[in-house]
């Protein structure tokens, strides 16, 4: 099969998840189109990790993470013209929530029906906007969704958040490799060492990261370690913490492995790909009781959540003082990474869906004045929405 990918950014987590998915299926050809965002990662140096024989990749230039009008429209029409030569693929697959919304309606209007939309985190969900965004951003999901595209969530508590907004929502969970005998911590590394992994955001709340290792600063056998960077990476200032930087794929697991306890204070998450590699990595993880985090901790068998920096600090105190606790659910992670997260159960879900939507019609050329009715509509739907938002503020303001 022809499997068209659309994302962005390609970078972090979602950019290992679809290098992994392209290599279980390698009998397939796959597609993918790209944004890049050069404080993040080098689009080139992420297409290095990819598999050669059945790959190719297109940079989709003009895409930007932020709502802005005028560049959303010049991304549009620049996918628009990508898409068109590839409308005749097997399945389009669109990855995170900008492709998402701008993919479904590019789609549309070329007749493309066999389509796929994975929000890998509902930005609906997003703790950094105001609420009349948020509403905003719930209102485009439901309007992106009625022109069509089988909504499939990467974690039951995400799918959960869509069903409740009234979008039929389906569920393959995200999945990693497991490696043989990685969970044995580096001998020579006696510290207690806590880890996490991402981009330095405030969706990560490295507020708290910093808050929690703040409370063992005078400790010296505690380590606090941040694998990655970002634009809040000042936020990290408690002298007990180290942020690596971007570091290779083989270089954040070097790192993992030299960890006692894995550390996610994220505001909400799809099903962090971050979480799971540690999992395969045989750790045991402290997360923040939230949507995404909350389908990868058994409670008391692989690690804990936790809903306050307090809760946190009593926990890695917990955690130190029973080491070989610790390491038994470390061990548990792995074991339920094997049997519920693994790329070799997730690629195959994936294979079926892409299967099904393949069974669709294939798509007919759009007559000139369908094309003009659909982006009329999408003009329209976007005008109601900014005015009901107008007329909100303007009604909070009076008040």
């Amino acid at each position: 099969m022809v499997i068209v990918h659309v994302l962005d950014p390609f970078g972090a987590g979602l950019a290992t998840f679809l290098r992994l998915l392209t290599e279980e299926l390698s009998d397939d050809y796959h597609i993918i189109v790209h944004g890049e965002r050069q404080e993040l990662v080098d689009f080139k140096e992420v297409r290095s990790y990819f598999p050669k024989k059945n790959i190719r990749f297109i940079q989709w230039k003009t895409v930007q993470r932020n709502l802005n009008v005028r560049k959303d429209f010049i991304a549009y029409l620049e996918l628009t013209k990508i898409l068109r030569r590839f409308r005749y693929a097997d399945a389009i697959h669109l990855h995170s929530s900008k492709a998402g919304f701008i993919g479904r309606i590019v789609c549309k209007q070329l007749g493309i029906k066999q389509l796929i939309y994975t929000p890998n985190g509902a930005p609906f969900l997003m703790n950094d906007v105001s609420k009349f965004k948020l509403r905003l951003y719930e209102n485009l999901e439901k309007f992106a969704n009625r022109l069509g595209g089988k909504v499939v969530c990467s974690s039951e508590s995400e799918q959960q958040e869509y069903i409740n907004r009234g979008i039929d929502a389906h569920l393959i969970n995200n999945g990693t490799k497991i490696g043989k005998h990685s969970f044995i911590k580096d001998k020579d590394y006696t510290k207690f060492r806590i880890v996490t992994s991402g981009r330095v955001a405030d969706q990560k709340n490295p507020e708290i990261f910093n808050q929690i290792a703040e409370a063992f600063v005078d400790l010296t056998n505690f380590e606090f370690v941040w694998i990655g960077d970002g634009e809040n990476s000042l936020e990290l200032s408690s002298p007990n913490i180290k942020v690596t930087g971007w570091l290779s794929n083989e270089g954040v697991r070097q790192e993992i492995r030299k960890a006692d306890l894995y550390l996610s204070t994220s505001y909400f998450e799809g099903l962090p790909f971050a979480v799971m590699e540690a999992m395969a990595l045989g750790k045991c993880l402290l997360l923040s009781d939230c949507v995404g985090n909350i389908d990868l901790v058994k409670k008391g068998v692989n690690g804990h959540l936790f809903n306050t920096s307090d809760e946190a600090i009593n926990n890695i105190i917990y955690f130190f003082m029973n080491k070989e606790i610790t390491a038994s659910m470390g061990l548990n992670s792995m074991e339920i990474c094997k049997d519920y997260f693994n790329i070799e159960d997730t690629a195959h879900n994936y294979k079926l869906e892409y299967q099904k939507v393949k069974e669709l019609a294939k798509p007919k050329s759009m007559s000139l004045s369908k094309k003009l009715f659909v982006f009329s509509m999408v003009r329209i739907m976007s005008y109601l929405i900014t005015t009901q938002i107008v007329i909100q503020c303007l009604i909070i303001s009076l008040r």
